[in-house]
């Protein structure tokens, strides 16, 4: 099923488009552990010359940035996790709908998912990955 979503033509732009989403988030939060280590930085460098109260002031503050910074990145992850999942979920649907024709019109009895798992050996002309993706990107 796996190979199949990634290999369909719907499957190729939706993991494009998965990835630009990606990769815009990564840069976002990178920039702001980038920021969050000079803020870390400056004050190690500075924190000689603070009060106490200063001092506890400023790694308090410290640890807002670096909260806020997990907060956004866990929400990031779940963000792009459910994207994958709005996008792949009409492609295994269809892909489905295609296993299930193929099972009923060829009689098949089970159709398994190929998985180191699952499935320890199976011929290979009984594989029909490459027959479901074609059927897939063709309309069918």
């Amino acid at each position: 099923m796996q190979k199949a979503i990634q290999e369909t033509a719907a499957g190729k732009k939706a993991k494009k488009e998965l990835e630009g989403e990606f990769n815009k988030k990564k840069k976002d939060l990178e920039k702001k552990e980038a920021d969050i280590k000079k803020m870390h930085e400056d004050f190690e460098k500075r924190s000689m010359a603070m009060n106490e109260e200063a001092r506890m002031k400023k790694q308090q503050e410290i640890r807002g940035e670096m909260a806020k910074y997990q907060e956004s990145a866990g929400k990031a992850q779940m963000e792009i996790q459910k994207r994958e999942r709005d996008l792949t979920q009409p492609i295994v649907t269809k892909l489905r709908s295609i296993m299930e024709d193929i099972a009923k019109k060829e009689e098949y009895t089970v159709i398994l998912e190929r998985s180191e798992n699952a499935v320890m050996w199976a011929k290979k002309d009984i594989d029909l990955t490459e027959r479901v993706i074609k059927a897939y990107d063709s309309g069918k």
